[in-house]
């Protein structure tokens, strides 16, 4: 049956096309971690799918990680004998494509990544489930399937929120821990509003919403909060409306759009409806924005490309509240951007052992203090040199962060749909209640085709 299953997938996928670092289309896009073009591999061991009892193959979505990983794998084998060939692709490279070539050569990796349900999808009833491992009572990250259980290991996380310049915010007398309200949300933008000359800011907030290149910055991550702020990681209340023929709570709607107003009204009018998320991070980077609408993966970009600019804005501290349109919501989303999950039909056991050696110690201080990722194990004790580490480990700590359930949104719905209602309302084309009423309109013609 699943032989099948990937069959029919293979007939309309075999021309690969270029896709984001970690496949999985409109619904894996996180805007900044896709890696360098090409890929990489490692094969002292000529092991291929199924392997031997002493040799696993992972395909990694993560070039920018792929001399992290073949770290790891010497360390693993030098415990265990145990040959682990890294393979790493990025950039140009169509993953879930390559995959099912793979798939159909016989040629299949025992751990390889997924971006989200479309891509989990294409492998249905292939993968382990990895529930009574014991990294997965350490997280809240795995990718749970009803139905086929554990079939995703998380090996990083990332975090959707306001961003905030935590110096200015002190320049100004604003406690951002206060900030978890639409009210005191408008009075902090009304403040640093007033002291804009004062502080060097050219706006209170840097949010844009051009609908070609950006839509899944306001119809993924933005939207998001609307599906999950403020609620339990479990509730999936608001994504199963949505998946219900397009459904829409109408108050939760309007609060939340009331909220995006705020956002077009104090945002850099320069920037607004045509900017690009590279103009948006350099800005923010600058110290000229107080808040910026991205999530924790700016915390590279800050410290990369845009290095010379955040050294010269004096190297700020940040820090990130929660999108509070509604009184008392303090969480942020958190959750793994893609994971790695296990071929059934390979040397499963072998490697869910090498995943499980992964969320323990010696592997989390390579993963977090060499790559760079934000651990999404609980045990872990090693915080990553970025400048948002701290705060998600903050909020994990707490308990105060929420899923990512527009992963399961119907595809195209950010691309195609709402992402566009977003830069027509920032355009003044909408006010609040045409924002609701064609928010509705579009995600029920979305989901009617």
């Amino acid at each position: 049956m699943k032989r099948k299953v990937i069959a029919t997938l293979l007939a309309a996928t075999m021309v690969m096309s270029l896709a984001a670092c970690g496949g999985g289309g409109d619904n894996g896009s996180s805007g900044g971690d896709a890696g360098d073009s090409g890929s990489s591999s490692e094969s002292d061991s000529g092991s291929s799918g199924g392997g031997s009892g002493d040799s696993i193959r992972l395909v990694n979505g993560k070039i920018e990680i792929d001399s992290q990983l073949k770290k790891l794998a010497e360390m693993y084998k030098e415990e265990t004998g145990v040959t682990v060939e890294i393979e790493s692709m990025g950039g140009g490279i169509d993953i879930q494509g390559t995959l099912k070539g793979y798939y159909q050569a016989d040629n299949m990796p025992d751990i390889f990544v997924n971006g989200g349900s479309t891509d989990f999808g294409n492998w249905e009833g292939m993968l382990e489930d990895m529930s009574g491992e014991a990294w997965a009572s350490d997280t809240d990250a795995a990718y749970v399937d009803e139905e086929y259980g554990t079939i995703g290991f998380p090996y990083t996380v990332e975090a959707v929120g306001l961003a905030y310049n935590a110096d200015i915010l002190e320049k100004a007398e604003i406690d951002p821990a206060t900030l978890t309200s639409p009210g005191k949300i408008e009075e902090a933008f009304k403040t640093l509003d007033s002291k804009k000359a004062d502080l060097g800011l050219d706006a209170v907030v840097g949010y844009c919403a051009e609908a070609t290149n950006l839509y899944w910055s306001t119809g993924n991550h933005l939207f998001a909060n609307y599906i999950d702020g403020g609620l339990d990681r479990d509730d999936t209340t608001y994504i199963d409306m949505l998946n219900d023929g397009g459904k829409v709570d109408k108050d939760r709607l309007t609060d939340f759009a009331k909220f995006v107003g705020l956002l077009n009204q104090y945002s850099d009018p320069a920037l607004l409806v045509s900017g690009t998320y590279d103009q948006q991070i350099l800005n923010f980077a600058s110290g000229k924005y107080a808040f910026v609408t991205q999530g924790s993966w700016i915390g590279a970009t800050m410290t990369g490309d845009d290095a010379e600019a955040y050294e010269a804005a004096g190297n700020f501290k940040v820090g990130m509240v929660p999108y509070a349109f509604e009184d008392g919501m303090d969480t942020i989303l958190t959750n793994s951007p893609s994971w790695w999950s296990v071929f059934s039909d390979g040397n499963a056991e072998a490697a869910k052992a090498f995943l499980q050696w992964c969320s323990e110690d010696k592997a989390q201080q390579v993963l977090v203090e060499e790559a760079g990722f934000i651990s999404p194990y609980n045990s872990c004790k090693y915080v990553a040199n970025d400048p948002f580490a701290q705060t998600i480990v903050d909020y994990q700590t707490a308990g105060k962060t929420s899923g990512w359930h527009w992963l399961g949104m119907k595809e195209g719905l950010a691309q195609n749909y709402t992402g566009q209602v977003f830069s027509d309302y920032a355009a003044g084309n909408l006010d609040t209640d045409k924002f609701v009423q064609t928010m509705e309109q579009v995600i029920q013609a979305c989901y009617a085709n």
